[in-house]
């Protein structure tokens, strides 16, 4: 839908007086940055895509499209996989990718403050160089960055005991619908003045503000990890030493799971992986506690061969673990590769509702006939199912799609939520009536309403 009244010549010379030619892309040229990594969502053809290298860049592009009702897409390193990122038709895609300076690592207050496109991986080895540690580590933290986890709300392999990006966000520097600036929040550890619009921002995907500059919490570095992996012939036996180990006084820093398709497709995608290839299930289990990481894997390995898996290895090598956590973090590429085309679940219920999940996924697979591959973080009940498709056989298209519905649908039905990190971006949408219901919805829009008016950001994502 075209808001503006100009023509888009005109518009875009009044987009040229906010900031450099060489950071306005137009024509063929933006076409690498009308989508994320999603599949099947819809992508439309912007008047431009725009690379600000500050907040006050950020700003002025904000007020320029809000005088002509123009659509603004935030947009980072475009990792994402639910079209929160994907371009609108006559809008403007505003990458922050330029804007990756780390302002400050404060040893002594234990916080980092970072512009919006820092990565993540720059950010925890910034924290890493001072003695601290930034926790978060969503899969694709080599390439995510700082201000799309935020706007997710991302997690990763370490949330079984550290938690989600929301849990470290202090403070944030946000432009509003009409160009102004705003920071929420405290630098200090506790603050309750006023309502808590930083934890309302963080997970909102663009749709009520442009965040620029995050601060974070910070913690004392961990100790080395020691992990362990184990196989095993069934999904029940591996769910069961989970559950004991999560139960017991040990807490892992990382439980994450795979099962045989997915442990096939990273092997084929990364045969450097060396997954072992016969088993049902995979479990990866790693503890970081100070003074007893190596006591905790141990025990974690004793109770897995009491459970029954098949192979246990256990490994106080840094670089192995390393190993076993990259080969992990291909889940979604690799079965991108193995299927042609995938969807892309990033559902969460209760852990004592994991088993019921596996079962109605394996269901749903038979049912439709549809091959769905699942991994993911067992630890705190987020999995990660991918449904594989080849986009030129419409009957395996429409199948996939029925297949992502109902998988949302088992989600719901067991108290569990149709996103744990990914967010809803354009893909998941649709579904959000049968977990929130209608007056949840409306007041969602109540609040989209109060931070733009004009529904200019990245309207038609989140809600």
């Amino acid at each position: 839908m075209t808001l503006t009244a100009l023509h888009p010549t005109a518009f875009l010379a009044q987009l040229a007086l906010a900031l450099p030619a060489a950071q306005l892309l137009t024509g063929p040229r933006a076409d690498a940055y009308l989508r994320d990594q999603s599949d099947s969502t819809a992508a439309g053809t912007p008047y431009a895509v725009v690379f600000p290298a500050s907040t006050e860049q950020v700003a002025s592009v904000v007020r320029v499209a809000a005088a002509h009702r123009v659509p603004v897409v935030p947009q980072g390193a475009r990792t994402g996989l639910a079209g929160g990122a994907n371009a609108i038709e006559a809008g403007i895609v505003l990458n922050l990718t330029k804007m990756n300076k780390i302002v400050i690592v404060d040893a002594e207050n234990q916080t980092a403050t970072v512009q919006a496109g820092v990565r993540t991986y720059a950010l925890a080895r910034a924290a890493a160089a001072v003695g601290l540690f930034y926790p978060p580590d969503p899969g694709s933290w080599k390439g995510s960055t700082i201000g799309g986890n935020v706007a997710t709300n991302a997690g990763g392999m370490r949330c079984v005991k550290y938690g989600v990006t929301g849990n470290f966000v202090r403070r944030l520097t946000v432009v509003l619908a009409d160009g102004s600036v705003v920071h929420t929040g405290q630098r200090t550890i506790k603050g309750v003045a006023g309502y808590d619009l930083t934890a309302l921002l963080v997970g909102s995907e663009g749709t009520l503000g442009i965040i620029t500059e995050i601060t974070v919490g910070l913690l004392p570095a961990p100790a080395d990890a020691s992990g362990v992996s184990a196989t095993f012939a069934t999904t029940e036996q591996a769910l069961a030493a989970a559950a004991v180990i999560v139960s017991s006084n040990r807490r892992p820093s990382v439980l994450e799971y795979l099962d045989g398709p997915c442990i096939t497709a990273i092997n084929d995608f990364d045969p450097s992986s060396q997954l072992p290839g016969d088993a049902a299930a995979l479990l990866l289990i790693q503890s970081d506690q100070a003074g007893q990481a190596h006591a905790d894997v141990e025990e974690y390995a004793a109770i897995l061969r009491a459970g029954g898996a098949s192979e246990v290895l256990v490994a106080h090598d840094p670089l192995r673990l390393e190993e076993l956590m990259s080969a992990r973090r291909l889940l979604q590429p690799a079965l991108q590769a193995a299927r042609g085309s995938s969807l892309n679940e990033d559902v969460t219920v209760p852990r004592s509702q994991l088993s019921a999940l596996l079962s109605g996924l394996s269901e749903i697979s038979r049912e439709l006939m549809v091959p769905i591959g699942t991994g993911g973080h067992l630890g705190d009940g987020n999995l990660h199912p991918v449904i594989g498709f080849d986009t030129a056989i419409p009957a395996q298209v429409d199948a996939a799609h029925r297949a992502f519905a109902r998988v949302i649908a088992l989600a719901i039905q067991l108290g569990g939520s149709a996103s744990g990190e990914h967010g809803i971006g354009l893909l998941k949408k649709d579904h959000l009536d049968d977990e929130l219901g209608p007056m949840l919805r409306e007041l969602q829009k109540r609040v989209k309403k109060a931070f733009d008016p004009d529904f200019i950001l990245n309207p038609g994502k989140k809600l």
